[in-house]
């Protein structure tokens, strides 16, 4: 039995944050929900490609809700196999901070769980990462979990 109610987690779709999923759908286990949140940008198809000649895997955070609900599916399913029982999931029009602070807040999660994508980069610690500033910002309780070795 979880000690949580609700869980966030936050994917991308790329495979080190389908390992956050995992963990939180471990987490949240058969008693808690499991919410999943994709934040994302409409661009145009010519933006996107751009974006990934210009930005290889960094690009996921310029494409558009299509590919959010695609990542978003193959999350629950991951999420499913990993033992979550009540998962939901929500896109969100938005940069991922503020999206993932937001669902949180909405669904009065307690636990919130993020990627360590970013943590250990030059540009993570010059600009930030997604997890330093989950961890400084949230309300609730926070899992980083590891995503690359």
């Amino acid at each position: 039995m979880s000690p949580y109610s609700t869980v966030v987690v936050g994917t991308d779709g790329s495979s080190p944050s389908m390992h956050a999923v995992a963990r939180a759908a471990e987490v949240a286990g058969e008693s808690a929900e499991l919410l999943i949140v994709c934040a994302y940008y409409p661009n145009s198809r010519r933006e996107v490609e751009h974006a990934r000649d210009e930005m290889g895997q960094e690009a996921f955070q310029v494409v558009g809700s299509a590919p959010a609900e695609d990542s978003l599916r193959t999350a629950a399913d991951h999420a499913r196999s990993a033992g979550a029982r009540a998962v939901d999931t929500v896109a969100v029009l938005g940069e991922p901070v503020e999206s993932l602070i937001g669902a949180a807040e909405r669904r009065s999660a307690e636990l919130l769980v993020v990627g360590s994508r970013g943590l250990n980069t030059l540009k993570g610690r010059i600009l930030g990462s997604v997890p330093s500033e989950i961890s400084r910002r949230s309300e609730s309780d926070v899992l980083v979990v590891r995503t690359a070795r």
